[in-house]
């Protein structure tokens, strides 16, 4: 087996144990042995248990975040050229649709979406941490943003309804997989329109 698809295997292998049984409740024995490696090579690639939960994070996280800072800066390099502050519904499809659509377009995530679920519960802030500080960087740009297209409030005030949004959509991204939590949720209702109301959903609570 090629370097570059042992390395493939581990990570696949061990984002499908730490999302069910946790990272700290998940050995690099139990990871090499789903996954049909020696323990040297786990050390080869990653160096310890901490590093290979990066390379997750890493994987999903860093197209994710670029794309989402892309659109974040057309639309604050826009405004800049006109003058006009940025609309809510502009500014939060540029973290909505690209979360959503990337994470809901690779079947390969549904266990990345467990693992970040675990880590906003789980007593132990490893996961945590790492998620956060991998996130921290487009959450400040997109609240930033958020203050220009409401002016009129404080951004204490911003910083809050934005932590309420982030909740209804982790919560959509996390039990959209596992089924709703409510019955007659169609759990094959298309992405768009799941982004839809989603969207102006979180619009109508930020633009009050």
């Amino acid at each position: 087996m090629a370097q570059s698809d042992t390395k493939t295997k581990i990570i696949k292998t061990a984002e499908e144990l730490f999302a069910i049984a946790g990272f700290h409740h998940t050995s690099l024995r139990t990871i090499t042995a789903k996954a049909g490696v020696n323990l040297a090579a786990v050390n080869y690639h990653f160096g310890c248990k901490e590093a290979l939960l990066e390379a997750i994070l890493d994987r999903h996280l860093l197209p994710l975040n670029e794309s989402r800072r892309r659109r974040l800066q057309a639309v604050a390099d826009e405004v800049d050229g006109s003058g006009r502050p940025p609309a809510v519904e502009e500014v939060l499809r540029c973290f909505t649709e690209p979360t959503l659509a990337l994470l809901h377009g690779d079947q390969a995530a549904g266990y990345f979406r467990m693992l970040v679920g675990r880590s906003l519960s789980d007593p132990d802030q490893t996961v945590r941490q790492h998620f956060l500080g991998r996130i921290r960087g487009v959450l400040e740009q997109l609240l930033d943003l958020l203050c220009r297209a409401l002016p009129h409030c404080p951004r204490e005030s911003v910083a809050w309804r934005l932590h309420f949004a982030l909740g209804a959509m982790s919560h959509t991204l996390i039990f959209q997989e596992q089924g709703p939590l409510l019955g007659g949720l169609d759990k094959s209702t298309p992405l768009d329109e799941v982004i839809e109301m989603l969207t102006d959903f979180i619009v109508k609570g930020l633009d009050r």
